[in-house]
């Protein structure tokens, strides 16, 4: 019988490494951007082509390689980093094992064009699915430039797993992020298909915050610090009422490296309790500094899972550090001194301000006053009170306005035989108003209440996938079109969702720098800021993101209903409340919101009597 084991082929088993390392284009960029910031650059260029698929290159201004590294550089476990097993707990690199090139080399056309300071000319190096095709000296820049295109050309299983462009690019964008987040002293560029999407010059860590994610964040960032011999912490985290309905912006950084820590983002989150609405998540962008051996950064291929060996008192200290921020920023006002802006308070000759005057009347005797101020309160208080306790008594008494023959039990019933309670409910019916939030009404079995906020997002929700079904939607027009600024990524994802927003009646235009025109919105909402209303409903689209049951229509309904209901919590007057009534008492579902939650309640007559017994 012949043997059965054998090595694999070194071809074959660059795929396979390739695949726990490269799992996307923006895999690629990841391993890429950390050997260009390993080369100290004070520049970095990332240029896309059809989000990686067609060409990612990373050009840097770094250190460059001579000839022969940049060969052993597409070797697997070729590194530079470390020498022994022992400095895997001394690592402060970004990358260290040697697998990223030789696995992108394996799956993909790789060119790499490099020089060193110090040498007059440099050398390309061009592989093809591991194999050299070329190398040879060439007149370059300083520092190293590869190109990888035709990304899974030989794994094509692979390359038909690729989502859309927009969402491929999008963890491109996550991925410059974090590393640029991390150093703000590097000038990071980020193309897409000839367009500049990131333009991030140097500075601190927050104007590169702020320059990523927008002028909002100015004002929404406390300062977090905290100095012990375990471990230093610093960064920012968001203030309370700006919280998202997603949990995009959040990041912890250790050692200038991105980590995911569930522990810690329990650390941080707990501290916000009682002070966030339901649903809603903190920003935060925190970075640890520790010595490397109290941390293992070489548990997870990716490297973004870091075990530290003392998390129970690192964990206290984050919880801590941010109930003490918190604390501050409600006590005492922020002053923000790395903002430059100066203000002239000194009025000149020509300003036209003028003290402010005072009339005073000699006459007055305050005693006189006071005595005729006491007649007129007294008499008025005395009329005022007649009238509106007679008003109110007469009120209690009167009979109830509900003909109660007819009965309507929302939830106890069918839907068609509440459509036909509905048509029977008398048009004179009461219905009251409850802390802006709850309509009740009165039903045979007893007291109705409805839950407006979620009755409106039922109502829009069914309005909305109707709309969708018929492809009919009435647009109202903006009279003057606003300008929406979002983030990369949210850019990334509403151009993604533009297509079926449009179908919806939103009609949005590109206006570039992540900038949208808002030329029209749906006929049935009604939202003040179109600014607010487009990054609530992004959030609560990506909240549902990975429920797979929801088709990308029925899950931008949803976040359509989610966004408007949202801001529905208002005075409403008796006409409106019945005009939500009717309109939820018609959709198919009334008892309950799209995600399940229920909408009415009956609190039955035998139950009103228990609690007066």
């Amino acid at each position: 019988m012949s043997d059965n084991i054998h090595l694999l082929p070194d071809a074959v088993a660059n795929q396979i490494a390739a695949g726990e390392v490269i799992q996307r284009p923006a895999s690629v960029v990841k391993e890429l951007l950390e050997n260009a910031v390993d080369a100290g650059p004070d520049k970095i260029h990332i240029i896309v082509k059809d989000a990686g698929k067609t060409l990612l290159q990373v050009i840097d201004n770094g250190s460059g390689m001579s000839e022969t590294d940049a060969r052993m550089a597409f070797e697997r476990h070729s590194t530079s980093k470390i020498t022994k097993a022992d400095d895997l707990f001394a690592i402060r690199t970004k990358g260290f094992r040697g697998e990223a090139l030789a696995s992108i080399a394996a799956i993909a056309s790789v060119e790499l064009k490099t020089r060193r300071e110090d040498e007059k000319v440099g050398t390309i190096v061009r592989l093809s699915a591991s194999k050299i095709e070329k190398q040879e000296t060439i007149a370059c820049p300083k520092g190293s430039n590869f190109s990888v295109k035709n990304l899974f050309f030989n794994v094509p299983a692979r390359r038909k797993f690729l989502k859309t462009e927009q969402t491929e690019f999008r963890h491109i964008i996550n991925e410059v992020q974090r590393v640029a987040l991390t150093h703000p002293e590097i000038h990071f560029v980020l193309t897409h298909n000839g367009n500049d999407v990131f333009n991030l010059g140097k500075g601190n860590i927050k104007q590169r915050i702020v320059n990523i994610f927008g002028r909002q964040m100015e004002n929404n960032l406390i300062d977090l610090k905290v100095n012990t011999n375990l471990v230093k912490i610093r960064g920012y985290i968001g203030k309370p009422e700006k919280a998202k309905k997603s949990s995009g912006e959040q990041y912890f950084f250790v050692n200038r490296r991105y980590m995911r820590h569930p522990w810690f983002f329990r650390a941080v989150t707990s501290a916000y309790e009682k002070l966030l609405p339901e649903g809603r998540y903190p920003q935060f962008f925190i970075y640890f500094s520790i010595d490397p051996d109290k941390i293992d950064v070489n548990i997870h291929p990716t490297k973004t899972e870091i075990k530290f060996i003392d998390e129970r008192p690192v964990y206290q200290m984050l919880h801590a550090a941010v109930k003490e921020a918190l604390g501050k920023f409600n006590l005492v006002p922020s002053l923000d001194f790395e903002k430059d802006e100066t203000m002239d308070i000194h009025p000149g000759k020509k300003s036209g301000l003028k003290p402010p005057e005072i009339s005073i009347n000699p006459d007055y005797n305050p005693f006189n006053e006071e005595k005729k101020q006491g007649q007129s309160y007294q008499s008025s208080h005395e009329d005022y009170s007649k009238k509106s306790n007679l008003r109110n008594w007469e009120k209690l008494y009167e009979e109830p306005s509900v003909d109660t023959s007819d009965s309507l039990t929302g939830a106890e019933k069918s839907s068609d035989d509440n459509k036909v309670a509905v048509d029977e409910y008398k048009m004179k019916a009461s219905f009251f108003q409850l802390k802006q939030r709850y309509i009740i009404t009165m039903v045979k079995s007893g007291l109705m209440l409805i839950d407006q906020i979620r009755a409106h997002e039922r109502v829009v929700y069914e309005d909305m996938m109707q709309i969708l079904k018929s492809r009919k939607s009435i647009v109202q027009k903006e009279l003057y079109p606003k300008t929406v600024t979002l983030s990369p990524e949210d850019a990334a994802l509403l151009i993604e969702l533009m297509e079926t927003l449009s179908n919806l009646g939103f009609e949005l235009s590109v206006f570039g720098d992540n900038s949208f025109v808002v030329n029209g919105m749906p006929a049935e909402i009604s939202i003040s800021d179109p600014q607010l209303m487009i990054e609530e409903m992004l959030g609560n689209y990506k909240s549902h993101a990975g429920d797979v049951k929801l088709a990308m229509d029925e899950r931008m309904a949803y976040a359509v209903a989610k966004t408007s209901a949202r801001c529905f919590e208002q005075p409403l007057n008796p006409e409106e409340m019945k005009a939500l009534f009717y309109r939820l008492m018609a959709c198919q579902a009334h008892n309950y919101t799209p995600s399940g939650k229920p909408i009415i309640n009956i609190i039955s007559i035998e139950e009103l009597e228990k609690r007066f017994k």
